[in-house]
Formats: structure tokens, sequence, C-alpha cells
């Protein structure tokens, strides 16, 4: 079995670790059984881990084939970049805030963005020689940290969710739901994954500028990828404006992440396949 079999394979197992962890996420939320949200974060943890050395495996097959790139240069090896960056922010901030909850309204994120691997049309697992344009260093550098800025928003897109969901219920009801961590806490968590998004959106929209430059000439072109990624970054940059100035919180915020998040998604698909640029061949 060549490497770049083996990695696919590995892609695909983590992927259904990814659904064994969401489905034991599922069932802490509603069983509250602490070592059952242990369980699932262990689970969660082996399958990132199967995906790390998926990732390496595929790294080493480009040198083997003699292309010798960092996998990051389609859309197959963006969505499994995609995929490993959500469940590792997620990850952290888990860590820090123990709250398994958020796991059920993220881990979705990590197995589905390996699934539209096999559902979209023209994604191929297979290795090929990279364009003129991405042959440079700056490849790993802006797509790394955009992917990081995407990832961190796509957590921040679930807990929103959630907050609107734990609101719902106060006005509904009058009272919290105990299933949820309260609005408080969503809202702090919101806020410091945007914290975590935001710059890395800032660089990867910096570091696309300087490889615009090396590959065309220009750092800035107006391409519809740049132009919606800059619409992109005025969204969260709005967010951290309201927030630092006008202590936007709540709902508000959740609103505004949300939309964000929307954006974020017709900037990685929506432009890719329904607008023609310079970015069409990821």
């Amino acid at each position: 079995m060549s490497s770049s079999l083996i990695s696919h394979t590995l892609f695909n197992l983590s992927m259904a670790v990814y659904v064994i962890a969401f489905l034991g996420y599922l069932l802490f939320s509603v069983y509250r059984h602490n070592r059952l949200g242990i369980l699932s974060t262990i689970i969660l943890l082996l399958g990132w881990i199967l995906h790390s050395i998926g990732l390496v495996l595929r790294w080493i097959e480009t040198h083997q084939t003699g292309y010798g790139y960092v996998p990051l240069s389609n859309m197959y090896e963006s969505l499994i970049f995609f995929s490993w960056t959500i469940v590792l922010i997620y990850l952290i901030l888990e860590f820090h805030y123990q709250q398994r909850l958020i796991g059920v309204f993220v881990t979705p994120f990590s197995f589905l963005a390996i699934a539209l691997t096999s559902l979209i049309p023209g994604v191929q697992p297979k290795i090929t020689p990279l364009v003129p344009a991405l042959q440079s260093n700056w490849l790993a550098i802006h797509v790394t940290t955009c992917f990081f800025g995407y990832a961190a928003f796509a957590v921040s897109f679930g807990i929103s969710i959630l907050y609107l969901i734990q609101q719902k219920k106060i006005n509904v009801y009058g009272e919290a739901s105990k299933w949820l961590p309260s609005l408080s806490l969503l809202d702090e968590i919101n806020y410091r994954s945007i914290v975590i998004g935001f710059p890395m959106l800032t660089l990867g929209i910096i570091t696309g500028a300087a490889w615009a430059n090396y590959a065309w000439g220009s750092y800035w072109s107006w391409d519809p990828k740049e132009t919606w990624s800059l619409i992109t970054w005025f969204v969260y940059a709005a967010f951290l404006h309201a927030r630092l100035t006008r202590d936007w919180r709540g709902k508000k915020t959740a609103v505004l992440s949300i939309i964000g998040f929307i954006f974020v998604l017709f900037t990685y698909f929506g432009v890719n396949y329904l607008i023609s640029g310079l970015h069409s061949y990821l």
C-alpha cells in the first residue's frame, strides 16, 4: 500500500473516530456522566493523532513523487487541514474551559469537512504537480494562517448556536437550561474563539498579499477570493470593535459571529465554485 493510500485511509479512519467522538459527546450531554465526557475527549484526541499522522504521510508522499510541497494546495488537502485545525482549536478551548458539551456542536464540522472530500465533484486525493502560482514558500504560511482563522470561526459558530438556544430557553421558560453552559460563559468562549481567529485571518490576508505580489506582480487585484476575504475580515473586525468599544455582548455578538461564519463558508466554497478568479485552482 502506497503512503498516499495509507494517508487517505487514515483520514477516513479519523473521520469515523470523529463521528464516534460526536456520539460520545451527545450521550454525555444527555446522561451527564463525567467518565463518558472524558472518554469522548480521549476518542477525539485519538482521531486527531491519526489525522496528524495522515498529514505527515501525505507530506512525505509529495516528496516521494518528486513534487515536494506542504499538502495544502487543493480543495482535498485544504478540507483535510481545515478539519484538523477545528479539532485542535476545540481541544485547546475544551482543556481551558472544561465545557465538553460544546463538542456536540463543534465535532460535526471536523468529520463533515473530511466527508466533503468524497462528496464534492472533482475533489480527488491524487497528488499532482503544483501550478506555477503555488510553487512558493508563501503557500504554507498563507493557507495555514487562513485555516486556523477559519477553524476558530467554526468553533465560534457552534458556540453562538448554543448561546441562542440557551437564551431562547430563558426567554420561553424563565430559567436557564442546566443542560447548557451559562450565557456569560458561552459569550466569553465565543469572544476568545474570535480573538484567536481574527489575528490568524489578518495574517492570512497579509501573507496572501505578499504571495500575490510574488506570483502575479501585484499585492492586491480585487480577485473574488481577496474581496470576500476582506469582507469577512470586516465582519469580525466589527465584532471585536463592537465588543471592545460599545460593550456588545450576548445575542448581538452571537448573531454577528454566525453571519461572519456564513461569509467564511462563501469565501471558502462559494467563491471557488460560483465565481471564477485567480484562486479557482483551489
